[in-house]
């Protein structure tokens, strides 16, 4: 038995769910990957989340030329060219944040997509792809949906404090 080891582990643990408790109290909801991308999520993009956590539709986008658009949020530790994608014709968009290609996949945000929910769906219905959870979804289609850091989609221009905000959520080299 590696005792150091479980010791160790049992020591970082509890720091983390400190952690995981003082984030809790400032987002409103537990500390799940999705609440917390959620959250992250509506202060950066002027989101009003859903009341309910839990449903396809995760809120609305405030303003801009998408107000009152439903959004689903996702955010994936990197961009491994999957989706979890409905039918429901009530979700408008997917806004989809991946992380960095490290190799213990640390919590970041590197890549921002926003995805026609219809239009995607439409497209890979045509093609025979299946529909559901880890819907594959060609690169093309990635980078034709990607907002940060290099804007292809129009539908939703970041300003710089949106920018600078995403950036702190970065994975640095030196962190890792």
């Amino acid at each position: 038995m590696d005792t150091a080891g479980l010791n160790s582990i049992a020591m970082l643990l509890r720091e983390r769910n400190r952690i995981d408790a003082r984030i809790a109290d400032i987002v409103g909801r537990p500390v799940v990957s999705g609440h917390l991308s959620d959250w992250i999520a509506a202060q950066i993009f002027d989101i009003e989340l859903e009341p309910v956590a839990g449903s396809v539709i995760d809120g609305r986008f405030r303003g801009g030329a998408l107000a009152g658009r439903t959004v689903n949020v996702k955010h994936y530790a990197r961009n491994q060219g999957l989706l979890d994608m409905t039918d429901s014709e009530e979700l408008d968009y997917y806004l989809v944040m991946t992380g960095s290609a490290g190799a213990h996949r640390p919590w970041s945000i590197e890549h921002v997509y926003l995805f026609d929910a219809q239009e995607l769906y439409d497209e890979l219905s045509a093609q025979l792809r299946r529909i559901g959870v880890a819907t594959s979804v060609r690169p093309e289609y990635w980078r034709a949906a990607e907002v940060h850091p290099n804007p292809a989609r129009p539908a939703l221009a970041l300003g710089p404090r949106q920018t600078a905000a995403l950036k702190a959520f970065a994975a640095h080299g030196d962190d890792l």
